[in-house]
């Protein structure tokens, strides 16, 4: 007999069935027992008599039966299969499973959360998790099917690359083959996307990982996902039209309803100004589950930091404004840039800006921020190389995924949207990396360890 999906039950009524999953609950009363059976699709009570007796909370099972229809008192309203149950006919162990250190089938926000991404595979079991992760599923090819429409490629860019000054410090791996050299894993795939509009692909888009080695907090982590875009012979309003207009399809495809069409547009002065900050929500009822987006423009090329003279609000790669280009040398703290950020219920949701092109421009920028020539030439000069052969004006946009997922699904962090997310101590679920490794591997790329003296 063929297996069916607990979902499908309701429309077999009467029927025999066969049946794959796992037992999530036992309640046995004596002559009587019941286990709920779960597979990816949902729960359904099964009935039985003592030969259900062996088994309990996390066996995988195969069973047969006849679907039957509960007595009208019985009936569970908040199951799709609360009207029926299965009768069993035979049941068979395809594994056993140890007492589970923990329960679920609850929402789970009350356990330790060290615990629960210790055992991220049984708390993935949950219906809010899988549920989560449907979601982020459904989210993912949403974007892939609105961006593949409006003549985006989907190219994949390399996680193996050079450490470059992004505004954050970068991973290293290390080289076996060229001893003491090192790769970096790439905080986005910011330069492989304007070189890949050099080479003529105009629109390309990719849902990549990214890897940043900063604090961790409710909506970061050292690796996570974007929806990554590129476009040529956009103007700003351009690229922000369409961005606008995959995020809305996206959205409404998933039953989302958006507060305002088009999107607001505030520049940083004005956002400043009335909300205090970059990041406001625009909702009247903060709990509601609509999404308010609102783009903001205009922002400042430049800021000081504790840590740096000047930085870049953005990255180095930000155009500035046409109409400042001419305070670059005399006073850049006062130059605006073509960067723009979207924010969603007081969150930033996605990132990006019109590129310099001139290769003129962007060593002046690079100066601005400290570079000496040599440094420029040694970590971009691939890029200046490039628009030396017909760069056409480019610009794009990042969505952070994990961010938006977390919104739309009312989750307060992003982990609870990643399959097997980090700790908040930096720790891996489950492998609980990172980990020493033998000596020997070390010798193998020229490494050795050494105490930190701090």
């Amino acid at each position: 007999m063929k297996r069916i999906w607990v979902k499908e039950t309701p429309q077999q009524t009467g029927k025999q069935v066969y049946l794959k999953g796992w037992i999530e609950a036992k309640r046995d009363h004596g002559g009587v027992v019941f286990l709920d059976l779960r597979d990816r699709s949902g729960f359904l009570q099964m009935v039985g008599g003592r030969e259900l007796k062996p088994f309990g909370e996390g066996d995988v099972v195969a069973v047969e039966g006849q679907v039957k229809l509960r007595e009208k008192r019985f009936f569970n309203a908040k199951l799709e299969t609360g009207k029926i149950e299965l009768a069993v006919s035979n049941i068979k162990l395809l594994a056993k499973s140890k007492p589970l250190p923990f329960a679920t089938h609850g929402l789970g926000y009350d356990i330790n959360e060290e615990t629960r991404l210790k055992y991220r595979y049984l708390d993935l079991r949950r219906p809010r998790l899988r549920s989560n992760l449907y979601r982020r599923h459904q989210a993912q090819q949403l974007f892939r099917q609105a961006l593949s429409k409006r003549g985006f490629w989907e190219v994949e860019t390399p996680y193996l690359s050079k450490a470059t000054p992004e505004g954050a410090r970068d991973f290293l791996v290390p080289s076996r083959l060229q001893p003491g050299k090192f790769y970096a894993l790439p905080q986005s795939p910011q330069q492989y996307k304007q070189l890949l509009m050099v080479a003529g692909i105009e629109r390309y888009f990719q849902i990549v990982r990214c890897f940043r080695d900063e604090d961790l907090r409710a909506d970061r982590q050292f690796e996570f996902t974007q929806v990554d875009i590129e476009m040529s012979f956009m103007d700003r309003d351009e690229v922000l039209d369409m961005a606008e207009a995959v995020i809305t399809e996206a959205m409404e495809a998933m039953g989302k309803k958006i507060a305002q069409k088009p999107f607001p547009r505030f520049t940083y002065a004005e956002a400043m100004e009335k909300f205090g900050a970059d990041k406001f929500d625009l909702r009247k009822d903060k709990k509601g589950q609509e999404l308010a987006f609102a783009w903001v423009i205009d922002f400042p090329l430049f800021e000081k930091t504790a840590t740096r003279q000047i930085s870049p609000v953005h990255h180095p790669f930000t155009a500035p404004h046409p109409e400042d280009v001419q305070l670059l040398d005399k006073d850049p703290l006062r130059v605006r840039s073509w960067q723009y950020d979207l924010v969603c219920n007081g969150h930033e949701v996605a990132g990006g800006s019109i590129r310099i092109t001139d290769p003129k421009i962007q060593t002046k920028i690079f100066s601005i921020l400290g570079h000496s020539r040599k440094e420029i030439k040694e970590k971009f000069g691939h890029l200046l190389e490039a628009f030396q052969y017909g760069v056409p004006p480019h610009g794009g946009i990042a969505i952070g995924f994990d961010r938006l997922m977390a919104i739309i699904n009312g989750e307060k962090t992003i982990r609870e949207v990643i399959a097997f997310p980090m700790t908040a101590k930096g720790r891996t679920s489950v492998m609980a990396a990172p980990t020493s490794v033998p000596a020997a591997q070390l010798r193998e790329l020229g490494l050795r360890t050494v105490k930190n003296r701090r």
